[in-house]
């Protein structure tokens, strides 16, 4: 049933989390077991749970002698080609604890814009899911390009709760919720609802990019959230240290309500 409200997700039956590379990669990396136990509460109760982490690229870094983030798109592949190893070995390490099993998931664009492997990605996440494995998804961003990319992982798991019919959908971030602007702005108030129907046009989000490893920031979540939430599905957006709070229900973050569609 879908997640009407904030209280709804200690109760949702499909929820989609998506975490950026910022929040599980480098000094960061000890939040992946912090994330995990969330997760695996959310599962013990019988929820369905696909997470979405970013971070290949940026847990790929520092197993090439590479100093910052690559600009060349084949350095990139690689890191990705390396990163996504280790962070699904992470993942699954954290979760072996609890019993639960992570299946990774790689896809592009073009997998969802074809209808053959658009309905072989749902088919093989919901067969997943019926097995009570974690599915990880992420971009193939060891074969993806800079013209089929999906942008950012905030649209990825947008897209990805719209092929799943998801109940919820939450996007964890740095910051606890979204401001009317930028939060370094003395005048900057903390959004708590956004309506299906607001005009977000009077509006200020922050930056497009939120650091050196991650490519997505307030924006890029406020687009996804519009776009889930459009398909009638609600959306929290959080910070990642929350995510406990966020799948217990609690009152935080911004709260996308879904548009009255299913």
């Amino acid at each position: 049933m879908t997640a009407r409200t904030r209280a709804d997700l200690a109760t949702a039956e499909r929820i989609v989390v998506k975490v950026g590379s910022s929040s599980i990669s480098g000094e960061s990396s000890w939040r992946i077991p912090m994330i995990v136990q969330a997760l695996s509460t959310a599962h013990r109760r019988g929820a369905e749970i696909v997470l979405v982490s970013s971070g290949a690229i940026a847990t790929g870094i520092p197993f090439l002698d590479l100093e910052a983030r690559p600009t060349d798109l084949a350095t990139q592949q690689a890191a990705a080609a390396v990163g996504q190893n280790v962070l699904v070995f992470r993942y699954q390490e954290a979760l072996r604890p609890f019993g639960i099993v992570a299946g990774q998931v790689l896809l592009t664009t073009g997998d969802l814009e074809n209808a053959t492997s658009r309905s072989n990605a749902r088919r093989a996440m919901e067969r997943l899911l019926s097995l009570r494995i974690l599915p990880i998804v992420n971009e193939n961003d060891t074969v993806a390009t800079q013209e089929i990319r999906f942008g950012d992982n905030d649209r990825l798991a947008a897209l990805v709760a719209q092929l799943l019919r998801a109940d919820a959908l939450v996007l964890l971030s740095d910051i606890e919720s979204l401001y009317t602007k930028p939060p370094t702005d003395p005048s900057a108030e903390p959004i708590d609802v956004i309506r299906a129907d607001a005009d977000l046009a009077g509006l200020e989000f922050g930056a497009t990019v939120v650091n050196s490893v991650g490519t997505g920031g307030a924006a890029t979540k406020v687009s996804a959230a519009r776009m889930a939430a459009a398909s009638g599905i609600g959306v929290l957006v959080t910070s990642a240290d929350l995510v406990g709070k966020a799948l217990e229900g609690a009152e935080i973050g911004t709260w996308f309500e879904p548009g009255d569609v299913r």
